[in-house]
């Protein structure tokens, strides 16, 4: 078991390039040994967006608020969205998506 807990200690270790590296060679393996559905597993769009916001609440005199950032995705056909906060979310692969309000 420790062996085990060794392993785990020198991938949470690595960068991101490595972790990609072990991320393949994982795939392989399982392809090799027939489970082909982890090979169908894809990571899934998201886009994010810097909006305002109205509490709702009557009277408020400082709406909107904001500006927060939310996420957008596509769950069982459906768009979904997520509240993630004042912060500007730290993904490589949407850092390009300009906020738009």
């Amino acid at each position: 078991m420790s062996h085990e807990k060794d392993l785990y200690a020198q991938i949470r270790a690595l960068d991101v390039t490595g972790l990609r590296r072990i991320a393949i060679f994982v795939r392989g393996l399982l392809e090799a040994r027939g489970e082909h559905s982890f090979a169908e597993v894809r990571k899934p769009s998201v886009t994010y967006r810097l909006q305002s916001v109205r509490c709702g609440k009557p009277g408020c005199t400082s709406c909107p608020h904001g500006p927060y950032w939310y996420a957008y995705y596509r769950e069982d056909g459906r768009l979904k969205s997520r509240y993630l906060g004042k912060t500007k979310p730290h993904d490589e692969a949407h850092a390009d998506v300009e906020p738009s309000n």
